[in-house]
């Protein structure tokens, strides 16, 4: 394959258009024989020549008129090849892919993606939910570009750093538990309880009832947060869900949130690949999102 040197080209339609070796040089900014110098090597490569000379005007050759409409094309392409890149230098284009579990979806990730929108906004944001182990799967895949997952998160070749400590919380109907009770494991394991079902956020409410001693059964396992809390307010049953979840619920609700004894919490973490370019759009994910510390 012959690879052209985009120079030489350009050398060739400035003499082309302007009919000098001259005007050609100084609108380029070099010497005459240094455009010279570029025609002959053009010329040689191809195997034709390209300009000659009538009375005192350089001009194309049949050969040459017939690649000045390539070059042109040529020319014009590299131009719009540099103008597509060129927003991405300063991060106002570009794509951003997320994965995140459903609850920081919708009550964690929302100002902050409407910040990076805001600064940016040329990009693409796309959200995949789902558990930590499938998120943390697409990320390793490099499916995805960052990752906002519960902790624990780990890969061999992942970068994890603490963003949000979130409480879980016990809900209910508003009035359904008197104010003097003790939300402990033991109480919590005498009435129907809606739970997560499996992913890490269940796993560190189960290991907080094992360690009271007790193993519960939940009467609902559910994978939305916002269907366990309709149903808490049905009245069937006791959820234990993020408080980030229960902090904007006004009275219409009708529900109730109240600490766990002793209290439970979780980590959420952000988690990138270690090799992953840091493009502008994930280092203003990085920056938007709240007390990043490294883990």
């Amino acid at each position: 394959m012959m690879d052209l040197d985009l120079r030489q080209v350009r050398s060739f339609m400035d003499v082309a258009d302007l009919g000098s070796f001259s005007a050609a040089a100084d609108k380029a900014g070099l010497t005459q024989p240094a455009i010279s110098l570029h025609i002959r090597l053009l010329e040689k490569q191809l195997g034709v020549r390209l300009i000659e000379r009538v009375g005192r005007r350089a001009q194309p050759t049949a050969a040459g008129r017939d690649f000045l409409i390539h070059a042109r094309r040529i020319a014009e392409e590299v131009a719009h090849a540099i103008d597509t890149v060129a927003p991405h230098r300063s991060g106002v284009t570009g794509r951003l892919r997320i994965g995140t579990g459903a609850t920081a979806c919708i009550y964690l990730l929302p100002p902050v993606l409407g910040r990076i929108r805001q600064a940016m906004p040329g990009i693409e944001i796309i959200v995949q939910t789902g558990n930590t182990h499938d998120i943390l799967r697409l990320l390793e895949a490099n499916t995805i570009d960052a990752a906002v997952v519960a902790l624990p998160a780990s890969g061999r070749s992942l970068d994890v750093s603490d963003i949000h400590l979130d409480e879980l919380v016990a809900v209910f109907p508003h009035g359904a538990v008197p104010d003097a009770t003790a939300l402990t494991a033991e109480t919590l394991s005498t009435r129907p309880l809606l739970l997560y079902e499996g992913g890490n956020t269940r796993r560190l409410v189960d290991q907080w009832f094992s360690t009271s001693g007790r193993t519960v059964q939940p009467a609902m396992e559910l994978g939305s947060v916002e269907a366990i809390k309709k149903l808490a307010g049905a009245g069937l049953g006791l959820a234990i869900v993020p408080r980030m979840a229960m902090e904007h619920e006004g009275a219409a609700s009708g529900l109730e949130w109240r600490s766990l004894v002793p209290p439970l919490e979780r980590r959420i973490a952000l988690a990138m690949r270690r090799d992953k370019h840091m493009t502008a759009p994930l280092r203003a994910l990085a920056a938007a999102l709240p007390d990043v510390r490294k883990r």
